[in-house]
């Protein structure tokens, strides 16, 4: 379960560089357009703006990709977190019991102190 995960994250990693850098490359295009909006010809405008639109179609699949790929590691998870439950309810109640002491320790312990000054 654990080189599931690790695989996920490493693609989740992938697509995110992947987008971020197609981003770039709209925003670059964009400001390229917008420079040359004053002193280009229609011809020169309409094979920015398709480029541009290439772009950021591009940009939208690895967004939709890096979307499916979070929600992917996630269900991975879950289901990973779901099983150990399963396989293990009296160490997680053990843990659950030792969390809610020691959160009451540090209340007792608040409070006394909160007491004691005062």
């Amino acid at each position: 379960m654990t080189t599931e995960l690790t695989v996920s994250q490493g693609s989740v990693q992938s697509s995110k560089e992947k987008l971020v850098n197609d981003l770039k490359r709209v925003v670059g295009d964009a400001d390229v357009l917008l420079k040359e909006v004053v002193s280009s010809s229609a011809d020169q405008l309409t094979a920015a703006r398709s480029r541009i639109e290439t772009r950021l179609g591009e940009a939208k699949t690895r967004l939709n990709d890096a979307r499916i790929a979070a929600a992917s590691k996630a269900c991975s998870a879950a289901e990973a977190t779901q099983d150990y439950v399963r396989d293990n309810p009296m160490k997680i109640i053990g843990v659950a019991a030792l969390a809610g002491l020691l959160a009451a320790f540090l209340l007792s312990r608040r409070s006394f102190r909160e007491d004691g000054a005062g």
